[in-house]
């Protein structure tokens, strides 16, 4: 199955939604005419079946050398775990902060040193919530061998923050391949396109 066919399946499901006339705000307060809940996919059985295996196949062929799967919370954490059951690799997962009570602990699971891990998040953004699980995991004596996700917003800036940090990612679709898919399946016009296009380069 091609990159962009995932995005269409994505778009077919209403995990990704397009609205560049009324755009969505998100958690930071930017407006994006794209809005991304991965979380969908979890509720259809062959979509979620076909989306493990894509992220096992590329966790396989750009991150080899990985033996502990480490899911980001919350929407990584589902599709962390189906990657790691089926790799038979053990899993942790990382929260967004600190439990305040209990333990209070930032990461759950067991965590030995030097352990090579692959983190698996939902989607890639502006990168920095995934530095900051990357940092955690770290400071706690994991060798980071990089990020995968379902969607990557491939904005330039996120580029340039996971290359300075050193930091491989890879995803099964990213902005470009949704666009596309998009517009060849009809969700957009091409006025909408355009709009959208441009959202994506002033970013």
């Amino acid at each position: 199955m091609k990159h962009n066919q995932i995005a269409k399946l994505l778009l077919q499901i209403n995990a990704i939604k397009l609205k560049p006339k009324n755009p969505f705000t998100w958690s930071s307060g930017k407006k994006s005419p794209i809005y991304c809940d991965n979380r969908l996919t979890l509720s259809y059985p062959e979509v979620r079946k076909i989306i493990q295996e894509k992220l096992i196949a590329l966790a396989k062929k750009e991150f080899k050398e990985a033996n502990l799967i480490a899911g980001v919370a919350t929407a990584g954490i589902p599709h962390g775990i189906l990657m790691a059951n089926k790799m038979d690799l053990p899993f942790i997962y990382v929260r967004s902060s600190e439990k305040t009570h209990g333990r209070e602990n930032k990461i759950e699971g067991e965590i030995r040193e030097n352990k090579k891990t692959l983190i698996v998040e939902d989607l890639i953004s502006t990168g920095k919530s995934s530095l900051q699980v990357a940092e955690a995991l770290k400071n706690v004596g994991c060798q980071i061998v990089g990020i995968i996700s379902i969607f990557n917003y491939n904005f330039l800036e996120t580029e340039e923050r996971l290359i300075k940090k050193n930091i491989k990612y890879s995803s099964l679709c990213n902005f470009q391949e949704l666009i596309k898919a998009a517009e060849e399946e009809n969700y957009i016009s091409k006025k909408e396109l355009e709009l959208i296009t441009n959202w994506h380069c002033d970013f």
